[in-house]
């Protein structure tokens, strides 16, 4: 498919991606913004439809982008090359690596996720910041975790940020969105176990069984779990804080604990990280 120049900071589709960046725009379009070929590639991995994609050469970081631009080309994906002035009027990064897709949102409830024999689950509450969001879905990905769920939610799964620094994993481990309340009512009916981090319990988190079906439950760094959480969850464990901090960042936490139910299942490592 033969690709579109735009060259005019006024062109109305280029007016149209910049009101993406507020998410009453994103949601009225049941769109998300993909930037960067790591991303824009996890989307097309993960059978993602593209809807549009922007590119502009002049910004390109390395010698695959072509070829991604290629592949959507034989998937009659609208496209659309920018001057450099117009991709960084639309991108949202400070070094942006000159390609930026539209795909459509995906929402997810608890009833929708398929499950293994032996579930292993990340569930994050009120969790404030994408970045942090973003990187716990990097780490559920990279750990071998079936699935995130965001409990009474507080930033957009969706924000571009998230996918960014989820590094398009954001299209490799389903996400659902839950009540806190529902979520617990969901896991027990599944004899899942909820492991909850909290500063203030007293069990290490390397002395709870974790081989068998468990979620993960972790809090924003300010207020911590609710006390719903606090209350009903199977387990609650501590991580050892030796220094003057008194808590570590969440996505730091929820690091450290789904490694600890890899390094309890055995799982071998696939891939390298890198």
């Amino acid at each position: 498919m033969p690709s579109q120049l735009i060259t005019s900071l006024q062109n109305p589709g280029i007016k149209d991606v910049v009101k993406l960046r507020q998410r009453s725009h994103r949601d009225e379009a049941g769109l998300l913004v993909v930037e960067g070929y790591r991303e824009v590639k996890r989307a097309l991995d993960n059978q993602i439809p593209v809807h549009r994609l922007f590119f502009c050469p002049a910004l390109y970081q390395g010698k695959n982008e072509p070829g991604l631009v290629a592949r959507c080309a034989e998937q009659h994906v609208p496209l659309f090359e920018c001057t450099e002035p117009v991709f960084r009027k639309i991108a949202y990064r400070d070094r942006p690596e000159g390609l930026l897709a539209l795909c459509p949102q995906t929402r997810r409830t608890l009833d929708d996720l398929e499950l293994p024999d032996n579930p292993f689950l990340v569930v994050g509450e009120h969790i404030e910041k994408p970045g942090n969001l973003g990187t716990m879905l990097r780490t559920a990905d990279a750990a071998g975790a079936d699935a995130l769920i965001v409990c009474d939610r507080c930033t957009d799964i969706h924000n571009p940020n998230v996918v960014r620094a989820s590094i398009g994993t954001l299209f490799t481990v389903p996400v659902a969105e839950a009540s806190t309340d529902d979520t617990i009512a969901w896991l027990r009916a599944r004899s899942i176990r909820s492991v909850a981090a909290s500063p203030h319990a007293t069990k290490n988190y390397t002395d709870v069984d974790m081989t068998r079906p468990v979620a993960i439950v972790v809090g924003a760094e300010q207020y911590g779990l609710s006390s719903a959480w606090m209350t009903q969850a199977d387990d609650l464990v501590r991580i050892p804080m030796l220094g003057q901090a008194d808590s570590l960042n969440v996505a730091a936490a929820a690091t450290i604990l789904l490694y600890e139910v890899v390094r309890q299942r055995g799982k071998p490592a696939p891939n390298q990280a890198g």
